[in-house]
């Protein structure tokens, strides 16, 4: 079986085309900078060999159709093309950014799906019409193929109301669907399985955390494989310190910005979405060029480091009490996986929660599970790679098979 899936937003389609039966990726590429003056298509054929051989192509992608037909074309492609046809494509699994309170699972797309999508704009105005719009054109250019819709806010569907709903009178909920949501649940459920797989024992006997640290950061609580809490809350703009988002802060602030700054609506939601975070506080929001500010004496990057990690910390203690009892931490995402510093700062002085890294096997890089607590440490520390697309493939088969 073969499955396509398609991470589509305002202006670009992201991609990659799975054979689930021999559990390979054929290709992978993203078209960039769709509907402006220089578009970019870079598109990835995967060997037998496991090395690969990319294209990229510079002109005018017009909108997301021109865009997945041209993508189809490099799929069938004679030289740089993994299948023979487009109907070689089972299925077509899309990453939806915002399920709201309608999707608990992974869901084959139909007329009432695509309108629950929709009734959930306002909760995610900048992706679900872009989702919407990878829909539409996957439908028409594959049109005997199932679509399916993985969201990333079911896994937290699953957080008891005491921890997604806010101290705001209950109407705001009722009436508006104001609460906690989450994000980043796909990989959050992707290395809690992993996890489990790892470690020898079924999810359903593990409580987990679960941090993804890339631009965007979250953490998720997973007892017994289910999501109890999660960082992020009505939007992705809440929890962890980010590249460019503020996370937690007052609530009173953006009035403060409002009628002492005289800042607009719109000016605040810039600051706290794309000024903030790492950014905000030195000038850098990519964690590998922090790190070497800080490193070279740069005061405001030592600073924001420790406002990031310290951040981490307090989470990874609020969970480890909402758990009740612990079994392993998991690292993932661009951040977690690849930054030693990072991973030890938000574990250093947590011993006597069980949790003790060792500073030699975190010091030491690879791109497969690898374990980084000391042989005496009661609570396991894992790193993880995340495979969001991998876990929508896999989602995508699984609801066809079982509808078939």
């Amino acid at each position: 079986m073969k499955i396509l899936v398609i991470n589509t937003g305002s202006s670009s389609i992201k991609y990659e085309l799975f054979d689930m039966d021999h559990r390979q990726i054929l290709a992978s590429g993203m078209a960039e900078k769709i509907g402006e003056d220089k578009s970019i298509l870079t598109h990835t054929k995967i060997l037998a060999s496991g090395e690969s051989v990319t294209k990229i192509e510079e002109g005018v992608i017009a909108d997301h159709h021109q865009g997945l037909n041209r993508i189809v074309d490099l799929l069938i492609d004679k030289e740089h093309g993994v299948i023979q046809d487009k109907s070689e494509i089972s299925a077509v699994g899309h990453r939806v950014v915002h399920g709201g309170e309608d999707f608990h699972a992974t869901t084959v797309i139909d007329e009432k799906v695509i309108a629950a999508i929709k009734e959930n704009i306002p909760l995610a105005p900048l992706h679900n019409p872009a989702n919407l719009a990878g829909i539409e054109v996957a439908t028409s250019i594959f049109p005997d193929a199932p679509q399916v819709a993985v969201f990333d806010t079911a896994f937290h569907q699953t957080i008891p109301m005491r921890a997604f709903l806010y101290a705001i009178p209950f109407e705001l909920y009722q009436k508006d669907r104001v609460r906690r949501y989450g994000f980043h649940g796909t990989s959050h459920a992707y290395v809690a399985e992993r996890a489990a797989d790892y470690l020898g024992q079924p999810l359903s006997e593990l409580n987990l955390i679960t941090i993804h640290l890339g631009n965007g950061a979250s953490m998720a609580a997973v007892e017994k494989g289910k999501c109890i809490d999660t960082s992020m809350g009505m939007t992705p703009l809440a929890g962890l310190v980010m590249g460019t988002r503020s996370g937690d802060l007052d609530p009173a602030i953006p009035f403060f910005l409002a009628d002492y700054l005289r800042m607009s609506l719109k000016d605040i939601d810039t600051l706290l979405n794309k000024d903030s975070g790492l950014k905000g506080m030195c000038g850098a929001n990519d964690m590998r060029e922090v790190i070497e500010k800080k490193n070279a004496g740069d005061e405001q990057a030592k600073i924001a480091l420790e406002v990031y990690t310290y951040r981490i910390k307090k989470y990874i203690g609020a969970y480890f009490a909402a758990l009740e009892n612990l079994d392993g931490i998991v690292f993932t995402a661009g951040i977690g996986e690849n930054s030693a510093e990072i991973r030890e700062l938000c574990c250093r002085g947590l011993n006597k929660l069980g949790i003790e890294i060792d500073l030699e096997r975190n010091s030491k890089p690879g791109k497969e599970i690898r374990e980084i607590s000391s042989p005496g440490s009661e609570v396991k520390i894992l790193v993880i790679p995340t495979n969001e697309e991998l876990k929508i493939a896999q989602e995508t088969r699984k609801v066809i098979e079982a509808e078939s």
